[in-house]
């Protein structure tokens, strides 16, 4: 393999990488905004009431 080849094989393998990593990072973002969103979402919900499914009327 020439220089030219090797150089331009190696090229292609580093971008290929920087991208991965790029869309790697992306995920890692969008994962914690997401995280984030819920921790909110868990803290704005009521909390239900202590009495509620602690019987079952069964009688008919």
């Amino acid at each position: 393999m020439d220089i030219a080849a090797m150089s331009m094989a190696m090229s292609q393998a580093s971008m290929a990488q920087a991208a991965s990593l790029k869309v790697m990072s992306m995920t890692k973002d969008m994962a914690e905004q997401q995280g984030q969103q819920m921790t909110e979402l868990l803290k704005s919900t009521p909390a239900p009431h202590p009495n509620l499914g602690r019987s079952l009327d069964i009688s008919g």
